[in-house]
């Protein structure tokens, strides 16, 4: 059986390349685009079963490969997504990638056995989510990063949690077997970790419990 493939990649030659590739080993290449206008016209003109998109193209080469990918999923959800990114740009992807079915994420410089990458798009094209393992730390990394709780020991977290559910000081050390002072010594180590400052009308307890509440955790 053979995928149906639109190419959307500004670099002509790459893109050339590519669908050279694709084509000696088996597969149909029915478009081919340099810009994001180009791409959704191959798609509503040729419905391919993979579009293979570049995530920064013309005019500003932002992210205008990454729009006419949603907008393909959107449109068109039956066509499988492989983002080929000479870029990590895993937190602006991250709306297209949560889809979570017939979408990967590669880096250009990482695609070094033919066989594989034939393989990849096919599993792509039937459902598969196909993530660069580069692609998995830095998104996972930037998830640490951007937690309001990611500074807090795990003592602490639980000492957290059990300030969310109206514990006071000696209610949180009995429940932990640990002394009083224990726990204000972690108190005030939330405090200053989730950088808490006193003010006049709002009192830093309520306000860390409302983080504790809106990570989620």
């Amino acid at each position: 059986m053979t995928l149906r493939i639109a190419l959307a990649d500004d670099d002509v030659l790459l893109r050339e390349g590519l669908a050279s590739l694709l084509t000696t080993a088996g597969q149909e290449v029915v478009g081919q685009a340099g810009d994001a206008e180009g791409l959704l016209a191959v798609v509503a003109d040729r419905r391919p079963d993979l579009a293979v998109v570049d995530i920064r193209m013309p005019p500003s080469h932002s992210a205008e490969g990454l729009d006419a990918a949603l907008r393909i999923r959107r449109e068109y959800p039956g066509v499988g997504i492989l983002l080929l990114s000479a870029h990590v740009d895993v937190e602006q992807a991250l709306e297209l990638l949560e889809t979570g079915q017939s979408i990967g994420y590669l880096l250009k410089s990482r695609v070094t056995d033919v066989g594989d990458f034939v393989d990849t798009i096919w599993r792509i094209a039937n459902g598969a989510s196909v993530m660069d393992p580069a692609l998995i730390h830095e998104l996972v990394a930037a998830r640490r990063r951007n937690d309001p709780l990611g500074a807090l020991s795990a003592r602490e977290r639980e000492v957290l949690t059990l300030m969310a559910e109206g514990l006071s000081n000696s209610g949180i050390g009995r429940r932990l077997w640990i002394t009083e002072g224990t726990v204000e010594k972690h108190v005030r180590s939330i405090l200053t970790k989730l950088d808490l400052s006193e003010t006049a009308d709002d009192h830093r307890r309520v306000r860390a419990v409302i983080m504790f509440l809106d990570a989620g955790t």
